[in-house]
């Protein structure tokens, strides 16, 4: 076992370079051998993460510096994924802040340092990518000494170090102009700030399980900090919750620890060393994995409630079982009850029957995520407009989510943006010149009325904006919101839609459908440009006679068809439809396929 143990964690808002830094602290420090091929941000593992260029799932690695270890626990930026960030935070003795020298401090930045400064870690910050044109470092460094001082930092957290580097193109220097050599002044100042957690090896093994994999030659593998004594292979341990209760009991099998990416196994964990443990099968995340006489759990931070919702049933359209291979309700329900233990962030609920499954989150895209990932795993489903969660306080007050919204633009778009968040309830609450024509503007407005609000903002701003959003508070109902404007065009009955037919209906709104496409009696194929619904027939060829050939017309030409992400179709959803989705498609559709079920419900109600 090495001298020293250090355990420290990269808090940044999406994008500002966590993974890319990673990378090069890793290559420099000699994890990897001279000949050995790396994949570029080899800390984003999964598929999605590598398409998307953000990180997911919080994933530790370590690295050895002068006779000790560093293990560091790479965190997602993105809003949605903050459970993760929370639960990471306790195994860690000390952070990163990773700001960016032009973007400067960040709503995602500013949620996780809260955390981290309650939880007692002392902070390095660090401004990077000091090699863009427009950085601005010593302003940077002003936003963020008032931030430490907005979230009550005490004196010692607010006497930081600071270090100016270049994560992509690895160098790290204590002044803005000094020598751009390498980032071992980074590995050399975490060594002097982070102070190794004093440990106890001498008392019974025990550790906060804070991470889970599935393991498909393991099992259930439990990643976490040791927080005191030694873990031997073969050991009896068991698992106990936060009340104390015990909820498994088993051998370890085996114990792994993290050097570069790779697990290697070991025969002895000590205190204060981050591990793999496998040998229980119920044991969960918040779960004390601990030696058989031990009976008080490990103290975890509460994680946050989720604020939205969407219910998962089977597919039910007429096109169902075409494109997918997994259909049973039973098979959706064991995926989203393994996706809701591993991920805390995410809570699973079904009805009698068993056939409606409630999935809540804490956002838009970690319910994308899970399911653009159970679409890529063959599944096929039905998925229902999202709902906001409400609360109330003691008096009974109705309670919804407020979001932060940062947005960044050009000032000629500012004030569109301002009225079009001010028609979903938001509230201005600061606004700064940013320099080079340019705004940030800071709202607090409902999550209920930014739903699928990205693209319409980059529409509004011509793709020129930057607008990042972070739950703030529960607060007072803001009171009833307009939904979409705009009826549905539906079609009348099933089979291929025709080009003919769309060219003649596209005078009516924006068609979903091109040539070809399947449809079906129910399924929303366009948005019409007027209010109410309108049953269409996009099947109608045309009528061939002596005196009318096809040749003699004009070739027809179709408006190319929007694509949407599944975010967006999500948000376009009014309280009587749903979408449709399979591992090929995505489609809209009524809840009610048959138009007179459709007039007897809204008779009846």
């Amino acid at each position: 076992m090495t001298k020293d143990i250090r355990n420290i964690t990269i808090i940044a808002h999406v994008d500002h370079g966590k993974t890319t830094m990673i990378d090069n602290l890793m290559k420099q420090s000699g994890s990897f051998r001279d000949n050995e091929v790396v994949e570029e941000r080899v800390m984003d593992s999964g598929e999605l993460e590598k398409e998307r260029g953000i990180t997911i799932l919080a994933k530790p690695a370590s690295v050895d510096w002068k006779d000790s270890r560093i293990n560091i626990i790479d965190t997602p930026g993105h809003r949605d994924f903050a459970a993760e960030v929370e639960r990471v935070l306790i195994m860690a003795d000390g952070a990163l802040l990773l700001i960016d020298s032009a973007e400067g401090v960040m709503p995602q930045t500013k949620f996780v340092l809260a955390k981290a400064l309650k939880q007692g870690l002392k902070p390095i910050v660090i401004i990077n990518k000091l090699d863009k044109a427009d950085q601005r470092a010593s302003e940077v460094l002003d936003e963020t000494f008032d931030l430490f001082v907005s979230l009550d930092a005490n004196e010692e957290q607010l006497d930081f170090p600071v270090l100016y580097a270049s994560g992509r193109s690895g160098w790290a220097s204590k002044e803005v102009d000094g020598p751009r050599e390498n980032l071992h002044p980074i590995l050399d100042l975490i060594l002097e700030h982070v102070k190794p957690a004093k440990l106890d090896k001498e008392k019974p093994f025990a550790m906060l399980c804070t991470l889970l994999y599935a393991d498909s030659f393991l099992g259930r593998s439990l990643v976490g900090k040791i927080t005191q004594g030694t873990a031997k292979a073969n050991q009896n341990i068991k698992a106990i919750n936060l009340k104390g209760e015990k909820v498994d009991e088993g051998r370890l099998t085996k114990i792994f620890r993290y050097e570069g990416t790779k697990r290697v196994p070991i025969e002895v964990g000590e205190a204060g060393d981050i591990v793999i443990i496998a040998g229980l099968e119920k044991a969960n995340v918040a779960d004390t994995i601990c030696d058989l006489e031990i009976n008080e759990a490990i103290s975890a931070t509460p994680i946050d409630p989720p604020t939205m919702s969407i219910t998962v049933t089977v597919n039910s359209s007429p096109l169902a079982g075409t494109e997918g291979k997994k259909l049973t309700s039973t098979q959706i329900r064991d995926r989203l009850m393994l996706e809701a233990e591993n991920n805390v962030g995410i809570s699973f609920g079904e009805n009698e029957n068993r056939d409606s499954f409630v999935i809540s989150g804490r956002g838009e895209l970690m319910l994308e995520i899970l399911l653009t990932q159970m679409r890529r795993e063959g599944f096929e489903m039905t998925v229902s407009p999202p709902k906001v969660l409400f609360q109330k306080d003691d008096s009974g007050n109705k309670l919804e989510p407020i979001e932060e919204v940062t947005v960044d633009l050009d000032e000629e778009y500012s004030s569109k943006v301002i009225d079009s968040m001010n028609r979903r309830k938001g509230q201005m609450v600061d606004l700064k010149d940013t320099g080079k024509n340019k705004k940030r503007i800071i709202f607090h407005a409902p999550t209920r009325g930014l739903m699928g609000y990205t693209s319409r903002f980059l529409t509004l701003t011509k793709g020129n904006g930057v607008i990042n959003r972070i739950f703030h508070s529960f607060g007072k109902y803001t009171g009833d919101l307009e939904g979409r404007r705009n009826g549905a065009l539906i079609s009348m009955a099933s089979g291929k839609a025709v080009a003919f037919a769309i060219f003649n209906l596209q005078a009516r709104g924006e068609m979903f459908v091109t040539h070809n496409d399947a449809v079906y009696e129910g399924m929303i194929v366009g948005l019409s440009s007027k209010s109410g619904d309108l049953e269409i027939n996009v099947m109608k060829g045309k009528q061939l006679t002596n005196m009318r050939t096809q040749g003699t017309d004009e070739n027809v030409v179709l408006t190319p068809v929007r694509k949407m992400s599944i975010a967006e179709q999500l948000s376009m959803l009014n309280t009587d439809e749903a979408l449709e989705i399979t591992p090929k498609s995505l489609r809209l559709r009524k809840s009610m396929l048959n138009p007179h079920d459709r007039k007897r419900k809204s008779k009846a109600s």
